[in-house]
This record gives C-alpha cells, sequence and structure tokens, in this order.
C-alpha cells in the first residue's frame, strides 16, 4: 500500500474512532447487532495491528486508545445493561 493510501487510512480511523468517543449513547451490543464490529474489536485490531510495529501494544491500552479512557471508567459511566432481547439478537447473530 503507499504511503497516501495509508495516511489516508489513518485519517479515516482517527475520524471512526474520534466518532464513537464522542458517541458514548452508541452501546458496544447495539454496534455489533447491527455492524459486527464495536469498539473492542477495534481494540483487538489495534493490537493485531501493533505487532507489525516496534511498539507491541496489549489489550488494555488499546482499549484505553480506542475508548480514550480505561476501559473500567468507560463503561461505569457510559455503559448500560444489555437487554435480554439484544443478547438474544447477539447470540444468533454468534451462532451464525
Amino acid at each position: 500500500m503507499d504511503n497516501n493510501k495509508k495516511e489516508i487510512y489513518a485519517q479515516m480511523m482517527e475520524r471512526l474512532i474520534d466518532h464513537f468517543r464522542k458517541r458514548t449513547d452508541l452501546q458496544n451490543i447495539d454496534i455489533m447487532n447491527l455492524a459486527g464490529f464495536c469498539r473492542n474489536c477495534l481494540a483487538k485490531w489495534y493490537v493485531e495491528a501493533s505487532k507489525d510495529s516496534e511498539k507491541d501494544i496489549d489489550y488494555e491500552k488499546a482499549r484505553e486508545i480506542i475508548y480514550g479512557m480505561p476501559y473500567q471508567v468507560w463503561k461505569s459511566k457510559y455503559q448500560v445493561e444489555a437487554s435480554k432481547e439484544k443478547l438474544e439478537i447477539r447470540k444468533n447473530l454468534k451462532d451464525n
């Protein structure tokens, strides 16, 4: 991939991460049920991508980067309990 394309991808990802940081009303389960990925997936992908660089980032650090704060802080401030219906949707999607 050429450098210009990498720079565009990087800017796009920064905007996506910034969007998720601002939209604390979006629950991970809703994003997962709709799009098949969530903030935690982004953190896992960040960890995987970091293995190709000189800076190997662990999962908790990656989540802090994605959430803009330690995950436990975000969770206590913004996460609400998922309804049984949402959990059932997630389970059915996961099983398929």
